[in-house]
């Protein structure tokens, strides 16, 4: 269990300090955060709408914080490349998340093709009914990716790697309240940059 934490910790630490310089960026991921708590407990009532919820609010802010406010050059700050950055990433760096999202968008095509997805949905008669089917649809696509990249770590690391990043995917919205939550007014303040990002163990 010791090994265990210690690694939750470092890839939490590693996400953080590679990825989260930006006071944008921490206050987006305060908003996904929030979004995927709500998510979470829709998820128990209502399992296409907390699909929903989690790639049009939670998703979409996460990752525009990433793709559009953190810098991309050399990391001052860690003495690290973008491209070791993305080399040692342990879930999905930007290039798969590009590979995901561009899944996440074209998904709802098949809808198209096959109104009842194959017999696995009933065709939608109402845009509500599309609605729906389009996230149970972003249900399956979310749980099978992180069900891919976990077996993808168990091949590639082991899986203590895989099973370790999976509990930091679904821990990262309590997490991310815990370390961001004040991010909102630092912006607010004009600062653009955490000044002591990257110096500290979260």
């Amino acid at each position: 269990m010791s090994s265990f934490m210690n690694a939750l910790r470092e890839q939490r630490w590693d996400d953080h300090r590679y990825y989260h310089h930006n006071r944008i960026n921490q206050s987006l991921h305060f908003i996904s955060a929030i979004s995927f708590v709500v998510a979470y407990g829709l998820l128990w009532v209502d399992p296409a709408l907390a699909a929903l919820v989690a790639w049009l609010v939670s998703m979409v802010t996460r990752q525009a914080g990433h793709f559009f406010f953190e810098p991309l050059g050399y990391d001052e700050v860690n003495q690290a490349t973008q491209a070791y950055k993305e080399d040692v990433k342990v879930g999905y760096n930007l290039s798969r998340k590009r590979v995901l999202m561009g899944i996440w968008v074209a998904s709802p095509l098949l809808l198209v093709w096959q109104p009842d997805l194959f017999g696995l949905l009933t065709a939608h008669a109402t845009w509500v009914d599309l609605a729906r089917n389009v996230g149970w649809m972003w249900l399956a696509v979310g749980v099978g990716g992180l069900l891919f990249r976990m077996v993808q770590l168990f091949v590639l690391k082991d899986v203590q790697t895989g099973l370790v990043w999976v509990t930091k995917i679904l821990t990262d919205p309590f997490n991310d309240i815990r370390l961001y939550h004040r991010a909102p007014l630092q912006l607010l303040r004009g600062e653009m940059v955490d000044p002591a990002h990257g110096l500290k163990h979260v």
